[in-house]
């Protein structure tokens, strides 16, 4: 699987849980700092896959 397609995937998941982040903030805070958190280890891995 050429390395281009995982970072798209992990950037496409990134994106889906800072939708959950923001749909989240307001009702369940602590629940949307886990997703935030998620987010950053997507993104780190994007960019770490491209490194």
């Amino acid at each position: 699987m050429p390395k281009e397609v995982v970072v798209i995937g992990l950037l496409a998941l990134a994106g889906f849980l800072a939708g959950g982040v923001y749909t989240t903030w307001k009702t369940a805070k602590l629940l949307a700092i886990i997703l935030l958190v998620l987010l950053l280890v997507a993104v780190g891995g994007a960019v770490l896959w491209l490194v």
